[in-house]
């Protein structure tokens, strides 16, 4: 029984380790082909002079979609370009392997999942992977250009030069980017509590102001430079998702009939029916098997 107990625990470290390799893998090309895959032909003219990788070509796209006009990007330190270099191939890289990482996670958990489980997961992917998608646009199209846009009438207040380091600005874009991207997901968990009887659609539609309020102090951290209008504008699109999946919420609750919490399951106890000697949940006076009345 121990030999098949040991056996089992390092075949499932095994997997796991070759899983973990294809990820590493994969990370490791794609943050390879961002380093160093050249963008134009130049690079077979003059194969030792110094091309154009495919992350200067999206960090180009950054600066000219996001940096306002009239605003200097400067180093400010020797070091802090080929810094943003290697952490803009690193995120961007993680970002193409995503499909991967989650294919391998999957494959590594799927043979513990029940049955009810495995079907709540792929609805739950695709729901993920496009609210993602939408907080990154949202926040690269809109939020980010509104906090840029909100902090250049105090330059002007202040008679200061329009000037950025490049650390701090490829930062604020990739955080806020990021942050908005996950942001939009939030109601995919809150939907998936329910669904498996943790939480409750009462849980918010009781508690909405101070629900909104928390909501509120989220959205000004993840914009903190931006002021009223960044947070506003992060803010409306969150509250309305967060009633979407009240809404969804309400009609799974509807569906799987009344709901009992499994916090609430643990404090059930369990008698015999004193007819038929079937289990009698406490919180009924009829008996599941037989239905006579206990009382």
């Amino acid at each position: 029984m121990i030999k098949d107990e040991t056996n089992a625990m390092w075949s499932h470290l095994h997997e796991l380790a070759s899983r973990l390799k294809v990820i590493l893998y994969s990370l490791f090309i794609t943050t390879t082909i961002f380093m160093v895959f050249p963008t134009n032909s130049k690079f077979l003219q003059d194969p030792f002079g110094f091309y154009d990788p495919v992350i200067g070509l999206v960090l180009r796209h950054i600066t000219n979609d996001a940096l306002p006009q009239g605003v200097l990007l400067i180093a400010g330190e020797f070091t802090a370009p080929i810094e943003i270099y290697m952490i803009a191939s690193v995120l961007l890289g993680i970002a193409t392997s995503t499909p991967i990482i989650a294919y391998e996670v999957y494959r590594y958990i799927d043979p513990a999942l029940y049955p009810e489980e495995r079907r709540a997961v792929y609805p739950f992917v695709a729901s993920f992977t496009v609210l993602f998608i939408i907080g990154v646009a949202f926040g690269y199209k809109i939020l980010v250009p509104f906090i840029l846009w909100g902090m250049l009438p105090f330059f002007r207040l202040t008679n200061a030069v329009p000037v950025i380091y490049v650390m701090d600005f490829y930062n604020l874009v990739f955080v806020t980017v990021l942050t908005t991207g996950f942001s939009f997901t939030l109601p995919v968990f809150f939907v998936l509590l329910i669904k498996f009887g943790i939480i409750k659609t009462s849980f918010v539609t009781t508690r909405r102001k101070y629900i909104y309020a928390a909501l509120y102090i989220v959205t000004a951290v993840v914009t903190p430079d931006g002021g009223p209008l960044a947070d506003i504008s992060l803010f409306i699109p969150m509250i309305i998702l967060l009633e979407l999946a009240v809404y969804f919420g309400r009609r799974i609750e509807k569906k799987q009939g009344p709901i009992i919490l499994r916090s609430e399951k643990k404090k059930l106890t369990y008698l015999k029916c004193k007819f038929c000697g079937g289990l009698l949940n406490s919180t009924s006076s009829f008996c599941p098997t037989c239905a006579k009345s206990q009382v």
